[in-house]
């Protein structure tokens, strides 16, 4: 094997991955948070199951694992703003949380009520792996909606794609 790969060097190249952009959300004993993440994907549909990576040195990491559930909102194009303020431009959450409009759901975590789809999920697994949590999320309610284009993250900007752009066969 060659040299590693640095630290600037995979961050680079990550940031020409395009992502779409949630909003995380908790709510239990332990209170109410919420982060933007870009780390969001589907692990498996049996039973149906997602994953999401946090900073560890975030101040809501212990929030997450205490509270044992959570919910990934699908942003919008829409939804800019509200990235950028749980992304950490506003620091209350109360602020956050009032920059938009909530709906409670089966695990009394907070779906974004406009959200594109809103997975809403108990922690089944949370590994630190490296500088993050992987927190494992079996999905126990969902809400959709059939219209709005996604949010993307793309070359550390936010973007959108303005038209559906159709299936690859699947």
């Amino acid at each position: 094997m060659g040299e590693a790969v640095s630290r600037t060097e995979f961050r680079n190249a990550m940031a020409r991955v395009c992502a779409p952009v949630n909003v995380v959300t908790t709510n239990g004993p332990a209170g109410r948070g919420g982060f933007t993440a870009t780390a969001m994907c589907s692990v498996t549909d049996d039973p149906p199951s997602v994953l999401v990576c946090m900073n560890s040195r975030s101040a809501q990491c212990p929030l997450f694992i205490e509270n044992r559930r959570f919910c990934v909102n699908v942003l919008s194009h829409d939804h800019k703003d509200l990235a950028a303020h749980f992304a950490g431009a506003t620091a209350d959450m109360a602020e956050r949380y009032a920059a938009a409009d909530w709906v409670e759901m089966k695990s009394g975590s907070h779906a974004l009520a406009d959200a594109i789809v809103a997975l809403d999920c108990e922690l089944a697994d949370a590994r630190l792996v490296g500088t993050h949590h992987v927190f494992i999320g079996r999905v126990v309610d969902i809400r959709s909606r059939p219209d709005g284009n996604a949010l993307l993250y793309f070359d550390r900007n936010y973007v959108h794609v303005p038209t559906q752009l159709g299936s690859f066969g699947g």
